[in-house]
């Protein structure tokens, strides 16, 4: 069995809560999510089943879509309603004029300060396991990337954006610093992820529709995770040696600038990913299919 599940994970549920019940059905066999969801949090979570599981990495790596509802004029620990929220004093009521002239500065690549409360590491133990024991916590800044930010409803002190980023982006922290560009503060009270990559809400499962009779239906191919990179298809030799981890000679595609190239059979089914070893030889970097 192999194959990825596109969920709706409801919000108060853990991300491992929807992973355990996909487990419960699926074992022996493994499964694992491609991206943590707070348990505030709904929407998209990507499960990946068999062999499937190896492609998380490029599941964590599609532009993720988010809307996301923020309190103005509050402050939080966690930068969210899940811990006390305090006002910030003397708060300014921005317009939403004020908000969209501050919006180009949040685009692109941009710097960015992860909040005290996440999953991070930190003297190896997670920042909001310190930030829960009121230590002050100070998390270096990092590169993201954000490809669009809209405001889709305003009406003070609630705001809803609409967000398209990439990787390692905290939404919390993107509506505290845009909001502390207008002099104020934020709080998240509502997040759901709306999309990874391809992966949509509106075609998304909820947990309790995943039974076992339904599972062949309800998996989707895992080429689905790596369709964005080029393709080649192997002749029945070519995937016996693939399979033995061995070399075969090949090219890669000249109009693809991706080092990964998606090996499938002459039936559509996934083989391997590899990579050029030498010129015009290529090699596998993961197998999908066990050597006859």
């Amino acid at each position: 069995m192999i194959g990825v599940l596109n969920i709706n994970k409801p919000q108060n549920w853990t991300s491992r809560d929807v992973v355990n019940r996909v487990q419960r059905i699926v074992r022996p066999i493994k499964s694992g999510h491609a991206g943590t969801l707070d348990p505030l949090a709904s929407g998209v979570l990507v499960v990946c089943v068999g062999s499937a599981t190896k492609l998380i990495s490029h599941v964590q790596q599609m532009p993720k879509q988010y809307q996301a509802t923020f309190l103005l004029g509050q402050t939080s620990p966690s930068e969210d309603t899940e811990t006390e929220t305090t006002p910030v004093p003397s708060a300014p009521e921005p317009t939403r004029l004020n908000l969209e002239s501050q919006l180009p500065n949040f685009l692109g690549t941009i710097m960015q300060r992860p909040p005290a409360y996440s999953a991070l590491k930190l003297q190896g133990q997670r920042s909001y396991a310190l930030a829960r024991q009121g230590l002050e916590i100070k998390l270096k800044s990092r590169p993201i990337k954000i490809y669009s930010l809209e405001i889709t409803k305003y009406a003070y002190p609630e705001l809803q954006l609409s967000i398209r980023c990439g990787s390692g982006t905290y939404v919390r922290s993107l509506g505290r610093d845009l909001a502390e560009s207008l002099g104020t503060g934020a709080v998240m009270s509502a997040l759901t992820r709306t999309a990874i990559g391809s992966y949509c809400i509106a075609d998304a499962l909820d947990p309790h529709q995943i039974q076992a009779d339904l599972l062949p239906e309800q998996l989707l191919s895992p080429l689905t995770t790596v369709a964005h990179l080029p393709r080649v298809t192997l002749n029945e030799e070519q995937v016996n040696h693939i399979c033995h981890g061995r070399l075969i000679e090949s090219k890669r595609p000249t109009n693809s600038n991706s080092d990964i190239l998606v090996a499938t059979d002459s039936k559509d089914n996934l083989i391997a990913l590899l990579r050029e070893r030498k010129p015009g030889m290529l090699g596998p970097t993961c197998n999908f299919k066990p050597p006859a």
